[in-house]
């Protein structure tokens, strides 16, 4: 009967049947990329696994940033998170705490990645002492001029970090421009409206004048930091800016800068391709100005985790892995214009390699003016109020009385969940 078996076997390779194809691992991958370049990129990542694995295959799932957060967190309820996921940097730390993710530093491939990211981006996810999350790139602030009308202007125009403006000379700058005919000199990217941006992009300048959006001795209050006499100073010389008419709170896209409407740009490096389509070689970068004691930029971008769902672990890691390394950092970073997140890969970058033309933000994060977020669980609270008191602060209200009010409720979200104990 064995013979009799082993002979129909052989008959049936010989008529050309194959045997059943080993079962693979689904491992499935959600991404907030809309339809664009950054979405191809993951596209094309997942087909290049897809192409050379033999056990796991991913699944790409792409959705909206719009409503990414939210559709996270009804999967989350749900149990019914994917395997990989990315998410805004910040979040890492709640999503840690509230255990939608898994600690990376058991898997031997992920682990080994720590040592080659930029310290920012090691920073970012860590939290309690354990990596959470990889980030494919970092980001940063700086401005972009337009060197047209700033030498009409007779306006300086640093070049490296040493060189920066003081809030003196930036504040003559935009009376230089406004006085040489330009409608409003800073764009400052009201146009994105209130959310994220207004804490990742405004934070900074308070920081730079010594205050900050928490205590970050120990994460327990707001009190005294975001609502201080640095913090308060800060905000009521970004209203100044407002008042002056050197920025344009009303603006609706990112026209002005192109359109010469604005002869500077406060922003981060995702412009840089649209800019220099436009302004060709009158496009300049400049660090970011020390408002205060110090020039401070904000560090950290969307990062991939694992989640506490996944069934197949070990197999999420594979499939992190293969993002995290130098191939696929600079294919996404090509197509989304960002710093490369590793050391080996930013060697490898034409942007921000050595001469590259954005170099300005890797001279940032390395040389201290980088800061991340604060790196606590209360986050997501501390963003959405610093955003509404920005806002408010913004279309005139009193400085002082719109920040109490976003520590008072900071601190009563760190209070509600006490304190964030270390679980």
């Amino acid at each position: 009967m064995t013979n009799r078996l082993f002979a129909l076997c052989l008959a049936a390779l010989a008529l050309g049947f194959a045997l059943p194809a080993q079962a693979q691992t689904l491992v499935t991958l959600w991404v907030h990329a809309g339809p664009g370049p950054e979405a191809n990129a993951y596209v094309s990542a997942a087909q290049a696994f897809n192409d050379k694995s033999k056990d796991i295959r991913i699944e790409l799932v792409k959705l909206p940033e719009g409503s990414y957060s939210d559709q996270v967190n009804a999967a989350a309820l749900a149990r019914k998170l994917p395997c990989l996921l990315d998410f805004d940097g910040p979040n890492v730390y709640n999503y840690a705490w509230t255990k939608k993710i898994v600690a990376l530093d058991a898997f031997p491939e992920l682990a080994a990645l720590k040592a080659n990211l930029l310290p920012s981006l090691l920073r970012q996810g860590t939290y309690n002492g354990k990596l959470y999350s990889l980030g494919q790139f970092d980001s940063g602030l700086a401005i972009w001029g337009n060197k047209t009308l700033l030498v009409k202007a007779g306006v300086r125009i640093p070049a490296t970090l040493r060189e920066a403006w003081s809030l003196a000379e930036f504040e003559a700058a935009l009376k230089k421009l406004k006085d040489s005919g330009v409608a409003t000199p800073l764009d400052m990217k009201f146009n994105y409206g209130v959310g994220e941006w207004f804490t990742y992009g405004f934070s900074p300048i308070v920081q730079s004048f010594g205050g900050d959006l928490i205590d970050r001795r120990g994460f327990k209050s707001a009190k005294g930091a975001i609502n201080g006499d640095a913090a308060v100073k800060a905000l009521t010389t970004l209203q100044g800016w407002v008042k002056a008419g050197y920025v344009n709170a009303a603006s609706k896209d990112d026209g002005d800068f192109i359109k010469g409407k604005a002869a500077l740009s406060y922003v981060g490096h995702w412009t840089y391709k649209d800019y220099r389509k436009a302004l060709g070689d009158a496009l300049v970068l400049i660090p970011m100005p020390a408002f205060g004691a110090k020039a401070v930029t904000g560090a950290g971008s969307w990062n991939f985790g694992i989640s506490a769902d996944c069934k197949e672990p070990k197999a999420a890691a594979k499939v992190l892995a293969h993002l995290m390394s130098s191939a696929e950092i600079l294919r996404v970073t090509e197509a989304n214009g960002a710093m490369p997140g590793t050391h080996t890969a930013l060697a490898q970058s034409k942007d921000y390699g050595a001469k590259g033309e954005l170099r300005v933000y890797v001279e940032q994060a390395r040389d201290g003016v980088a800061r991340v977020r604060p790196e606590t669980p209360a986050y997501p609270a501390i963003s959405t109020a610093f955003a509404e008191a920005v806002n408010n602060i913004v279309a005139g209200a009193d400085v002082k009385k719109e920040l109490d009010k976003a520590a008072k409720k900071i601190d009563q979200v760190i209070e509600d969940n006490n304190g964030y104990p270390v679980k």
